[in-house]
């Protein structure tokens, strides 16, 4: 039993990877007005967040946690704690004031897990982000089965938790690599012509093993370089889409390395 315990805290723990990718992504914000979206497109993302935390609407705050988690996603090195902290309390707002807000939930699960993203495996564990990220966004798509966002989060989860836990991790904590490819599969489905779609699965692929799906990741990075970038965000994944194709044209092991310290 202590070491099932082990395994699940470790796959809680592991969210924290996963999240980073997915931080980024479109989901379902709605800005309330046309000037928040222009800034949000073209990378603004503070201003974006100023604004929308002055208009207080529950959308605003899901679309200001949203802005404040591109940025730190779009710059480079680890994720700014305090940015974290304010992107997780206006998610939080935005539930206050809908508790059932889908835009508020995933923002919310996503900063839980970046805020766990430099614990160790006990203090992750024992912070609860980890686990109750996963269950804000399985609780999403039980309400929304057509949410691409949520469905990109879990595909990538059940390769992060196979890859950390191994066989026997992933059968205790309930993934597998079918899972993640029927995941990944509906998102694909719901949301095509989406960057971060492919970006999200191709890395954890890789960062997976790469030898072993080093071949179907790159037409997928293709897919992600073939894709409409619409927005800074995207474009920001489309060029790590670019890296990491060129690097799994070379020594695969290092194409597995950089898989793991991109986000």
């Amino acid at each position: 039993m202590g070491s099932g315990r082990t395994i699940l805290r470790t796959g809680c723990a592991y969210l924290a990877l996963m999240a980073a990718c997915l931080a980024a992504g479109p989901a379902f914000a709605h800005p309330t007005n046309d000037e928040l979206a222009a800034r949000f497109a073209k990378g603004a993302y503070m201003e974006a967040a100023r604004m929308a935390e002055q208009a207080a609407s529950a959308d605003d705050y899901a679309f200001a946690a949203r802005s404040l988690l591109a940025e730190c996603m779009t710059g480079s090195g680890e994720p700014d704690a305090g940015m974290v902290e304010r992107a997780k309390k206006d998610a939080e707002a935005a539930l206050r004031l809908d508790p059932v807000h889908e835009e508020g939930r995933l923002q919310l699960a996503i900063a839980l897990s970046l805020k766990s993203r430099t614990m160790n495996t006990m203090d992750a564990w024992n912070s609860g982000y980890g686990d109750k990220g996963l269950k804000l966004a399985r609780s999403v798509l039980a309400q929304d089965a057509d949410n691409y966002f949520a469905h990109g989060f879990l595909a990538v989860w059940n390769l992060e938790v196979r890859r950390r836990g191994g066989t026997l991790g992933a059968s205790v904590m309930g993934a597998s690599i079918a899972d993640a490819r029927m995941h990944y599969d509906a998102a694909v489905r719901l949301a095509p012509d989406y960057v971060g779609v492919y970006w999200q699965y191709a890395r954890a692929l890789v960062a997976l093993d790469a030898r072993k799906y080093g071949d179907q990741a790159q037409a997928i990075l293709q897919k992600a370089l073939d894709a409409r970038a619409d927005d800074h965000v995207e474009g920001v994944m489309q060029e790590r889409s670019r890296v990491l194709l060129n690097a799994l044209k070379g020594d695969r092991r290092a194409a597995q390395a950089l898989a793991l310290r991109m986000l």
